[in-house]
């Protein structure tokens, strides 16, 4: 299954909206989706949209911050563990279950720890502080190959900054869902993303 590089992060969403939610994504052509811990019931949307959508989309969880959150996780058949700050011992958890790892890295220590600990990509988290030079500056001393994801303040308007910087990809949070929106118009602000995204990969 091949994908954009673009995290749908639906931090807030519940059970009830996760499948309707994730189905609008997933036609807009967003199929990485991540559902941060800190959301209700958020194992819960993450086993009923990993079941709905298992051979369109991978569904992961946001905001984990223990073994015990990764295993959960797995359970319930999340494919990816993101987390908002660079433990090693979450990351090799993941590692061990088969899941991919995203952890959130801020600087070049936070970024090599990553890496030893066998990350599958990095989360630039807040990118908006770092800023698309702070990624850039990063990015000279990383392993060439490895997908760098700016993730806290990215969207389409800024999206050709980072991919500039060195960035494969991005994470959008409230720019393509706030809890009370509808799947309609979380599938209308993917659309965008996606159209902003694909522009920029073809430059």
């Amino acid at each position: 299954m091949s994908h954009r590089h673009i995290i749908a992060i639906l931090r807030g969403i519940t059970p009830d909206e996760a499948v309707p939610v994730c189905t609008a994504l997933v036609r807009a052509g967003i199929t990485l989706i991540e559902v941060p811990l800190n959301s209700p019931d958020a194992v819960d949307s993450i086993g009923r949209a990993a079941k709905a959508l298992a051979d369109r989309a991978e569904i992961g969880a946001g905001t984990v911050l223990t073994p015990e959150d990764v295993r959960a996780v797995a359970a319930a058949g999340g494919t990816f563990i993101v987390s908002p700050d660079t433990n090693p011992e979450v990351i090799g958890e993941t590692v061990r279950l088969g899941l991919k790892s995203y952890p959130g890295v801020f600087s070049p220590t936070d970024a090599f720890t990553a890496i030893r600990a066998g990350a599958t990509g990095l989360k630039f988290f807040p990118a908006e502080v770092l800023g698309a030079k702070g990624i850039k500056a990063m990015k000279a001393v990383l392993p060439p190959t490895l997908p760098l994801y700016a993730v806290g303040g990215a969207n389409p308007d800024n999206f050709h900054e980072f991919f500039t910087a060195g960035c494969a990809g991005f994470g959008l949070g409230t720019y393509i869902f706030r809890p009370g929106m509808t799947a309609a118009d979380v599938g209308e602000r993917a659309a965008l993303a996606v159209a902003a995204y694909d522009k920029g990969i073809s430059k």
